[in-house]
């Protein structure tokens, strides 16, 4: 699947190149930029996670954020990703590598979930635009939402 998917852009790009050089040229520049500044903070939380995986037993993990911590590891499992902005392309292989160390499945559906939906870093500037009426309305749903997919996740894998 995955060659099927770099053939596919492959041949995508080589017909935007046919159509306009100059445009492929202007956006894949663009591109690099934009993978160049993603960069730094994908190493930052790739070596925060490698050292805490490296300095943290397994059992400490799991008592943490382990399927044995039940819902109040999903709570603190909530709070770290309602708090933490990191993009979708590093919370996903960070999940997995945190549930190979002993992390639940539960917890980090939930992780992940608050991670994607629930704002606090960004809640001024949301605030800003909707109000706080509207902001404090939708990540108080992202959030209950979180422990339902979290939930929803964990009877999957149960099954």
């Amino acid at each position: 699947m995955t060659l099927i998917l770099y053939l596919l852009a492959g041949g995508c790009l080589a017909a935007s190149a046919i159509s306009s050089r100059e445009k492929t040229v202007k956006s894949l520049k663009k591109a690099w930029k934009s993978f160049a500044n993603i960069v730094p903070a994908f190493f930052a939380v790739l070596l925060l996670v490698s050292f805490s995986v490296a300095f943290l037993p397994e059992r400490v993990i799991a008592s943490l954020i382990g399927e044995e911590s039940g819902f109040p590891g999903q709570i603190l499992a909530s709070v770290l990703g309602s708090l933490t902005l990191i993009p979708g392309f590093i919370a996903f292989p960070m999940a997995k590598i945190l549930v190979e160390s002993g992390a639940g499945i539960a917890q980090m559906a939930v992780f992940v979930s608050t991670l994607m939906m629930v704002g606090v870093a960004t809640a001024p500037l949301e605030a800003s635009f909707f109000g706080w009426r509207a902001t404090i309305l939708r990540n108080g749903m992202a959030y209950f939402y979180s422990f339902v997919v979290g939930y929803v996740v964990w009877m999957a894998v149960a099954v």
